[in-house]
């Protein structure tokens, strides 16, 4: 199992064991992380599913694509350079201990 500790908009932690191979996203929707609501149900097509990824870890993930990226770019009001959208991040053994911080919900 691999760990990640969500950091909730009131600066609370939760961390969680991920099954490898799912993604970010779905793991905060399967433990309760309601500030993801992920409306789209991970098609890369609604940005709900919006995070800011601990900087020390952004090497370490897949570089976003384009798709997401335009959502980023056009869809989030207070995107930054360490924003991601958690239904793109598949999570492997190597992502144990990721930090993830959730930004107050913009919908």
């Amino acid at each position: 199992m691999t760990n990640i500790t969500f950091i909730l908009p009131d600066e609370s932690q939760i961390t969680v064991a991920a099954n490898d191979g799912d993604s970010l996203m779905q793991t905060a929707v399967d433990n309760g992380i309601e500030q993801i609501s992920a409306d789209c149900g991970g098609c890369c097509s609604c940005a709900t599913c919006h995070c800011f990824i601990d900087n020390s870890w952004k090497e370490k993930l897949t570089p976003a694509d384009d798709m997401e990226t335009d959502l980023l770019e056009n869809a989030i009001d207070n995107a930054q350079e360490n924003s991601r959208l958690s239904c793109q991040i598949f999570l492997a053994p190597e992502h144990d201990g990721l930090v993830v911080e959730i930004p107050e919900s913009e919908w």
